[in-house]
């Protein structure tokens, strides 16, 4: 590796950060049930505290996506204090995430029901989440909904559809000039029918709808089977709509697997259209990558330092892309030269230059060697095992 590849794998390590998720740290599960860790996070304290050791031994997850009904219990009273412990822990609150699929009244949907009480009731909590934003100084509001229907008939999606463009828009004009709001989609789970944001192009026209800081967040598991995500990431891009992630793996729907478990070529390839996007136009691509997995039987802290890892290494590549080959080679329809760019950047081996990376910034150059011979682990099983023991009803 020369000395050209290993500066651009240095600058795409110092800029690269990706979010922790709060519930991912807590004993979650399938909707078949949760098999429970003695470790797992019980509080919303320990899933920060938690998240800190990601950070300290990664140094790439400086941020904690929130869920709003799982961590702040007494809602807005509850922020500063939450931001301040994240402090205390060595990292900030990111993505508010409001919760409009758990209650009772979200049985016919949320911003889409039928019922106009429960579509106040989905208001007033996203609004609540708004609020809490502000006070805990959270850029990002991340909307997905479980709306939709089960059997034909049974809901006018037109409708459906209006309602969720009025919802939007009110949502909107309470963001700060600073804020952004996040509209995710979601083509089937739980609703099977039909859902009321199913796809790209409808969460598009629903965040223009809401107004210009509304962006889509892309879910790399809430798509069909074989969907080319890169080639959706590529159109977002060029309408400047592209928002954030949730990054994940899949084998078959939304498995909420291991980021690059399964198919590690299609994440780099969508670095690698974020990559060549910036290269083209010259500007940083303003995208929160955020990590979205079940950590239903890995060990949860390691799952989330391996997920960090595998994804600097993964961007690294996508960095190393020949850009201007790639395009002379594009321009000239040379499919096999063209092709091989991309190829070439996926073989290398970047590990040497992350660890390089890694003890230049005083972090561990193996993070989940250095984490299980911290004794972290060994000490809140001590704290938690009881707790979680007895308790195995929530869901986060």
């Amino acid at each position: 590796m020369n000395s050209r590849q290993s500066e651009t794998i240095w600058r795409a390590l110092d800029r690269f950060q990706i979010e922790l998720p709060s519930w991912g740290f807590a004993n979650t599960g399938t909707r078949f049930g949760k098999f429970l860790q003695p470790a797992a996070a019980t509080t919303t304290e320990e899933k920060l505290s938690d998240a800190g050791q990601v950070h300290a031994f990664t140094g790439c997850c400086p941020s904690v996506a929130m869920h709003v009904l799982w961590d702040f219990p007494n809602g807005e009273a509850d922020a500063e204090n939450v931001a301040l412990t994240a402090a205390r822990y060595g990292v900030r609150i990111g993505a508010i995430n409001p919760n409009v699929f758990q209650d009772q009244i979200y049985k016919y949907g949320s911003f889409g029901s039928p019922d106009e009480n429960a579509r106040k009731f989905a208001m007033d909590h996203m609004l609540e989440s708004v609020r809490i934003s502000h006070r805990t100084g959270s850029r990002d509001l991340s909307l997905w909904f479980a709306d939709g229907s089960n059997y034909p008939g049974t809901a006018n999606i037109r409708q459906r559809k209006r309602w969720f463009e009025e919802g939007l828009r009110e949502l909107h004009q309470h963001l700060k000039p600073d804020q952004r709001m996040l509209v995710e989609y979601k083509p089937f789970e739980p609703a099977f029918y039909h859902t009321d944001i199913a796809d790209w192009g409808m969460a598009l026209l629903l965040a223009k709808a809401a107004g210009p800081q509304a962006k889509v967040l892309v879910d790399t598991g809430h798509h069909y089977q074989s969907q080319n995500i890169e080639q959706i990431v590529a159109w977002l891009l060029s309408e400047n709509m592209l928002g954030g992630f949730h990054f994940n793996d899949r084998r078959y729907a939304d498995d909420d697997l291991t980021l690059g478990s399964i198919d590690p070529y299609q994440v780099f390839r969508i670095f690698h259209e974020i990559c060549f996007f910036e290269w083209e136009t010259g500007t940083r691509a303003d995208i929160a990558y955020m990590i979205d997995q079940s950590h239903n039987l890995k060990p949860r802290i390691e799952e989330m330092i391996q997920t960090a890892c595998t994804a600097q290494e993964l961007y690294a590549r996508a960095a190393l892309v020949d850009h201007e080959s790639l395009a002379r080679h594009q321009q000239r329809c040379e499919l096999i030269d063209a092709e091989e760019c991309l190829k070439e950047a996926f073989a290398t081996d970047v590990r040497p230059l992350v660890r390089d990376w890694r003890k230049a910034k005083g972090l561990p150059e193996d993070p989940i060697r250095e984490f299980r011979s911290s004794g972290y682990i060994e000490r809140v099983t001590r704290l938690r095992a009881e707790k979680n023991t007895s308790s195995a009803s929530s869901y986060a």
